[in-house]
């Protein structure tokens, strides 16, 4: 069954022109040349190469190209990816009032409606847009069933674990996210090295915890050292080991590492 989770009022912007690939392409992490029907994944850095935000970037019908992220993002967002146009035969239009999203999952391709593949839970769906005063008359997947999906598929949110400053091979975000073949962006030669050198000072990781664990509770090794930190964990126990499937950072001293504890709680890395 086809169910639809409303994410809203998103932070959206259309870019226009004969170079309008070639400029985002010098903004994003992403490979922009490679976009086709899905809405691809991807980082703005800074110049030391720490996120500043994460986006989807998605190419439509009449041959713009949209970067969407998290409503919050709007304003600042608007500020980042317009800084450099400046020579660039492009444009960017802010369309954020315009439409709203909904991601929708069990789906075949919506009839109607601007629909792009996308992966967002952590399995196969699509990202609706529709008008701002159009509704979405799909049965509704609750806010905690798919925050239930995301954390177990080992998804990061912005807001939990991903947050401005952060490196975002630390995310695992490399995997996704990042081209290392396309060239110049801002932030390309920090993130390279850190790729040659295959470190990171801490990394996120998949948990199992015990009822009652919360986010932000510090991870101390048996030994009594601080370990990590957990940034989510899921509303609904995993069936096999009635445990909680959570997300959170290790640091590098305990990598390898898969026995925590947490306000006296058992941690299991996974």
């Amino acid at each position: 069954m086809t169910r639809s989770l409303s994410l809203g009022r998103r932070a959206l912007f259309a870019f226009s022109g004969p170079d309008a690939v070639r400029y985002l392409n010098g903004q994003l992490t992403q490979d922009v040349r490679n976009l086709g029907d899905t809405a691809l994944p991807a980082c703005v850095t800074d110049a030391k190469g720490r996120l500043q935000a994460y986006v989807h970037v998605f190419r439509c019908p009449d041959d713009t190209v949209w970067v969407e992220a998290p409503a919050e993002l709007e304003e600042e967002l608007e500020v980042r990816l317009g800084r450099y146009l400046i020579a660039d035969d492009a444009e960017m239009e802010n369309i954020s009032a315009d439409w709203h999203l909904q991601h929708l999952i069990g789906a075949t391709e919506p009839a109607s409606g601007l629909a792009l593949r996308s992966n967002r839970l952590g399995q196969p769906g699509y990202d609706l847009w529709l008008p701002a005063t159009e509704t979405c008359a799909l049965p509704l997947l609750q806010e905690n069933e798919a925050e239930a999906l995301r954390i177990a598929a080992g998804v990061p949110a912005w807001g939990r674990e991903l947050t401005p400053g952060i490196l975002p091979p630390e995310a695992l975000l490399d995997r996704s996210a990042i081209s290392y073949h396309k060239g110049c962006y801002i932030g390309q030669e920090v993130l390279s090295r850190i790729k040659t050198a295959e470190k990171v000072n801490r990394r996120l990781t998949s948990f199992l915890v015990e009822e009652g664990s919360k986010p932000g509770i510090i991870l101390l090794t048996p030994e009594g050292k601080e370990a990590g930190t957990l940034t989510s964990v899921s509303p609904s126990p995993d069936p096999a080991t009635r445990r909680f499937p959570a997300l959170g950072y290790l640091e590098k001293s305990a990598f390898g590492s898969t026995e925590f504890s947490a306000s006296g709680k058992q941690v299991t890395a996974i």
